[in-house]
């Protein structure tokens, strides 16, 4: 086994992989680089227990758990065969999610309907990467999703999950609260994560990624300013809210893993390592990532035995289906396919003209960004270009519109390269200098930052960001005076910039220095 393991990652990086068995040679694609790209829902962990049914489609119903594994003929829950009826090819735009049956069907007719392939692995499957004898071996998926497993990964499983991954693989892990063991052999889904992440024998907590052993619902609007990011602003729209039915929270751990990102907090939880719902991370070639409830999956409809709500759709506004569409297209989506990642995106007024500056690690050749404006937030027409470096991470740009004509003026950044791909940035807005002005002392600034400045309007909040667009500070405005203290203590020494921000768009901002303690 190690050997192979070896095998495999000595070669992640070619378009073939050759393996050499017994003198028998064997031709097996690497994740991902098969024209059509394949999905694979996972149905070997209970995932059909109790009143769950996390399976994008059913036609029979005859699976029972009694203390683990799926028995055969011993209850009446679905069983999940691996192609899907009817033939996925007869899906367009227009087809309803009950053209299957299955809690996940929305989930796999709105892959295909993104032109991927879906296919189930059932009870009785084997999770493998590189066993040639197995026909759903994890070579020919581009990406796993493993909705609430319910019976822990055996050592096998879990090393196949590593390869797959790191081999340029994408696994879509959800997880549930705790205390929410429905086959009842003792173990519930955010502890059978953990012990992936933690006892593969392998790499310690590979991802950054853990699920916390907690239980709570609420809907959250707490997330964070990031511009472009392929889970909050991706192809299926922008995602602005989420419900948690009795879900769980994520902590992420960037010294394990620097990529670990949360996009999605608990209401009140600061933009941190924890009270994250929503995360994903890059490993090896591969991504993952991670949601901390399974109820956002749920179409509500399905084994017509089971209790299903329609959270897909109908929670949150239509945004689960957002947040999960975009994340799987993420995962889907080969590294370096997307020409430029926006890191941030900000602005600010100087006398009659709009200084806008932006920041992007660029994949691609002959990029040209495309500055756009608009006086409503939704018609953008261009007022200037720049060309792009290419092929250079954390690369600096900005522009002058000395042409503004009202106030607030939106803006955007849209990008292309030398083959046609493009990506805008998120939305923002500027306000006239002469409407909100800030004053920020003393500067540099050790434990408070003093801020003066105009009448504030309601529903505004401060953001601090760092020099690399990370936000470090979020504080809503609680009264519109004309004067804020503004904590700095447990900041690191260095250059930082002041946002005044409201509905995701900034207001007026400023820069200072956080000083070297004495």
């Amino acid at each position: 086994m190690f050997y192979f393991y070896k095998l495999l990652l000595n070669v992640s990086k070619k378009n073939t992989i050759i393996i050499w068995i017994m003198g028998f040679s064997l031709l097996a694609p690497a994740a991902g680089s098969a024209q059509v790209i394949k999905i694979l829902f996972d149905a070997t962990k209970a995932e059909t227990a109790g009143n769950a049914d996390w399976v994008i489609d059913s036609d029979l119903f005859n699976l029972g758990f009694g203390t683990g594994p799926a028995v055969p003929g011993g209850g009446n829950e679905s069983n999940p065969q691996r192609i899907p009826t009817p033939a996925q090819s007869g899906i367009t735009a227009a087809t309803a999610e009950t053209y299957w049956t299955g809690a996940l069907s929305a989930w796999g007719v709105d892959c295909v309907k993104k032109g991927y392939t879906v296919e189930t692995l059932p009870y009785n499957g084997v999770i493998s990467y590189g066993n040639v004898a197995n026909p759903e071996d994890l070579t020919h998926y581009k990406v796993f999703i493993v909705c609430e497993p319910n019976i822990v990964f055996t050592a096998v499983e879990k090393t196949a999950l590593l390869n797959f991954v790191f081999n340029g693989g994408g696994l879509f892990m959800v997880s549930d609260h705790t205390v929410s063991d429905r086959n009842n052999d003792g173990w519930d889904s955010p502890a059978i994560w953990n012990d992936f992440f933690t006892n593969n024998g392998s790499v310690s907590n590979p991802f950054g990624i853990s699920f916390d052993l907690a239980n709570f619902s609420e809907t959250s609007t707490n997330i964070p300013i990031l511009a472009g990011d392929p889970l909050l602003h991706g192809p299926m729209g922008n995602v602005t809210q989420v419900k948690w039915s009795n879900g769980t929270s994520i902590t992420i751990n960037t010294t394990k893993n620097s990529s670990a990102k949360g996009v999605v907090y608990k209401t009140g939880s600061a933009f941190g390592s924890t009270g994250i719902m929503c995360a994903y991370a890059k490993y090896g070639t591969g991504k993952v990532v991670a949601l901390g409830d399974s109820s956002p999956c749920d179409d509500g409809t399905g084994d017509p035995g089971d209790g299903l709500f329609n959270g897909y759709f109908t929670d949150a506004a239509g945004n689960h289906q957002r947040l999960i569409m975009n994340a799987t297209i993420w995962l889907a989506t080969p590294s370096g396919v997307v020409p430029v990642e926006f890191i941030s995106v900000s602005g600010i007024a100087s006398g009659k003209n709009d200084l806008i500056s932006w920041e992007a690690n660029e994949t691609g050749t002959g990029i040209i960004y495309n500055i756009q404006r608009s006086e409503n937030g939704r018609d953008f027409y261009t007022v200037g270009t720049t060309a792009g470096h290419g092929n250079t991470p954390h690369a600096s740009y900005s522009y002058t519109d000395n042409t503004i004509q009202a106030s607030p003026e939106f803006y955007r950044v849209s990008s292309t390269d030398n083959t046609g791909r493009s990506l805008s940035s998120s939305v923002i807005s500027i306000r006239s200098a002469e409407d909100i002005s800030l004053k920020l002392y003393p500067n540099p600034a050790e434990d408070r930052l003093q801020v003066d400045h105009d009448k504030i309007p309601a529903g505004a909040a401060w953001q601090i960001t760092d020099i690399s667009g990370r936000i470090v500070f979020v504080e809503t405005v609680t009264n519109s005076s004309f004067h804020t203290t503004i904590p700095v203590k447990n900041l690191f020494p260095g250059k930082y910039t002041l946002r005044l921000i409201k509905n995701n768009s900034i207001i007026v901002s400023g820069s200072f220095i956080r000083a070297c303690n004495k």
